[in-house]
């Protein structure tokens, strides 16, 4: 197994030490941050394929956009923090993303997923900054 090591640029170690007890919290508004900028673009991807290339009418109700939403910033077992962008009708937006006998896929997350990365990036960089310099 490969092993590295990754040293930390000094400006970057000072500005983490004066985080001190703040740490979860501004984690928590980072990570918020980007996930707001992430369930934004999963909801237009959404918008984009719902009804689009049907050959009847679309059946689509809007329960599935109504239920994204995020997560609560949660803190794994190894301290880890994560937000997830989700809805409670993972059977729909599975059918809608990959397809079924009877309907053809219309991806939206995984599209979605590659478009928002670099934004999402910028948004958590700018809460950091903004928390950090509140410090």
């Amino acid at each position: 197994m490969a092993k590295a090591d990754v040293k930390m640029p000094d400006e970057f170690l000072s500005r983490i030490s004066r985080l001190g007890a703040q740490t979860d919290s501004i984690a928590e508004k980072v990570l918020q941050a980007g996930g707001e900028v992430a369930l934004d673009k999963v909801r237009s991807y959404l918008k984009s394929v719902v009804g689009s290339g049907t050959k009847s009418k679309s059946r689509s109700t809007g329960e599935l956009e109504r239920s994204l939403g995020l997560s609560p910033v949660m803190v794994d077992k190894n301290g880890n923090h994560d937000i997830k962008v989700g809805g409670s009708n993972a059977k729909i937006a599975n059918i809608l993303e990959y397809g079924a006998s009877s309907q053809s896929a219309k991806p939206f997350l995984k599209p979605a997923k590659s478009a928002v990365k670099k934004q999402c990036v910028e948004a958590m960089k700018s809460a950091f900054e903004k928390e950090v310099e509140g410090l």
